[in-house]
């Protein structure tokens, strides 16, 4: 489990910045340690455990880039053409047919494997068939249209490093390597809970003063995509005594436990008191929005997270905060993506000291239109658009055409 004191996040009154949360995180959160081993197929998207030296080189030896005719560049006059003879002829996972001999040309195709004096390949289209010989032009340089051994990786190298989230062409490269099977992490198992009598499971009869749980079936999936092996615990009434019980028993069998809603000072933020029960709940008053009641809390030696308790500030703080606690469980290289830069379409006024996240979606012009309801409960605001633009903390007014910071949904999904 990961290892958390129960005083790692206090900062007291003051507000904490979306920086610090994250530097917090990434300071007190340990690589749980668990490994396996899968096939290359079952790897994909996994966390590589261990780092893959390069057993051989690739390509494994010197072979031709293009189909044509291999030569010795000292055979090769100085100035002018020069006709050669074709003395053999190789293709690729073939011997080759006839003899590579000094003074003479290779007829030789992709992939096949070079003699080691045979140094320089012209290409197909480049030459002149003369009788039982060939014309090759001046002006080729030596070593042209080779790929040598070790080109791409050379045996002993670095081929992939610890911690990488695997993709397609990392799974190709394994494969070249001839590397069949790969150690990755375990999934960290991420539960989920939902609390409140006002909350009703999708399929189900909705009565009066009731809502259906948006928050923990969006929450699983993000946790999935995360890379987590997400672990649905249900919904649980407004009951301390149930809420401290299922933190209990939740907490012997998860490495992470994240909840939405339920962890501010309100009379009925049962959450919080049962957590205050069960172990110690440090307030992240962070500076973000949407999304500020935040907290971190410790249930033994299981670190929980609470979110707030509307669905567009639950996304929003997923990925500020809970995506890069998921990376560090999973001792995953991560960082966060990237923004691009779009135009403002809009004007805007924040706080001093508070990141915002805009929801907006951007047009053909790179232009970003703000979703014309703000509220964090709206979503809407998240399915008809298509990122966020990022305002930084020393951001007080915004106006149209200013560039702005964007993450697109892609990016972060």
């Amino acid at each position: 489990m990961a290892q958390l004191t129960s005083d790692a996040h206090a900062f007291g009154d003051r507000m904490m910045r979306v920086d610090e949360a994250q530097a917090s995180i990434a300071a007190r959160i340990r690589p749980l340690g668990r490994v396996e081993t899968l096939g290359l197929c079952e790897a994909d998207s996994r966390v590589l455990a261990a780092p893959l030296i390069a057993p051989l080189d690739l390509p494994p030896f010197a072979n031709s880039a293009v189909d044509g005719y291999a030569v010795r560049f000292e055979d090769l006059a100085a100035a002018g053409g020069t006709l050669l003879p074709v003395s053999g002829r190789a293709a690729a996972g073939r011997p080759i047919e006839g003899e590579a001999r000094p003074g003479a040309a290779l007829r030789i195709f992709t992939g096949a494997a070079t003699p080691d004096s045979f140094d320089t390949v012209f290409m197909q289209e480049d030459v002149t068939a003369e009788g039982a010989g060939v014309r090759l032009p001046a002006g080729l340089a030596r070593g042209a249209n080779r790929r040598p051994a070790g080109e791409d990786v050379a045996r002993g190298a670095l081929a992939l490093p610890a911690g990488r989230r695997l993709r397609p062409q990392d799974i190709a490269l394994a494969a070249a390597l001839g590397t069949a099977r790969l150690e990755v992490a375990a999934r960290p198992r991420v539960g989920v809970f939902s609390t409140g009598d006002e909350v009703t499971e999708a399929g189900a009869a909705l009565r009066p003063g009731a809502v259906y749980d948006a928050n923990r079936p969006a929450l699983l999936a993000l946790a999935a995509r995360a890379g987590a092996a997400p672990v649905d615990l249900g919904r649980l009434p407004d009951d301390p005594a149930r809420i401290a019980a299922a933190l209990r028993e939740a907490a012997s069998a998860c490495d992470l436990l994240l909840t939405s809603g339920g962890v501010s000072t309100g009379e009925e933020d049962h959450v919080r008191a049962a957590l205050s029960a069960e172990g110690a709940l440090d307030f992240w008053r962070v500076a973000i929005k949407p999304g500020r009641p935040v907290a971190m809390g410790v249930v033994g030696e299981t670190p929980l997270m609470g979110l707030p308790g509307n669905p567009a500030a639950v996304f929003v703080t997923f990925f500020a905060l809970a995506r890069p606690m998921i990376a560090a469980l999973a001792g995953e290289a991560w960082r966060a993506p990237r923004p691009t830069s779009v135009a403002a379409g809009f004007a805007y006024a924040k706080k001093a000291g508070r990141r915002e996240y805009v929801r907006v979606a951007v047009d053909e012009g790179r232009v970003a239109r703000k979703f014309e309801r703000d509220g964090a409960g709206v979503i809407a605001s998240l399915t008809e658009t298509d990122g966020l633009v990022v305002l930084p903390e020393d951001m007080t007014r915004l106006a149209p055409g200013e560039t702005v910071d964007f993450l697109s949904y892609q990016a972060l999904l």
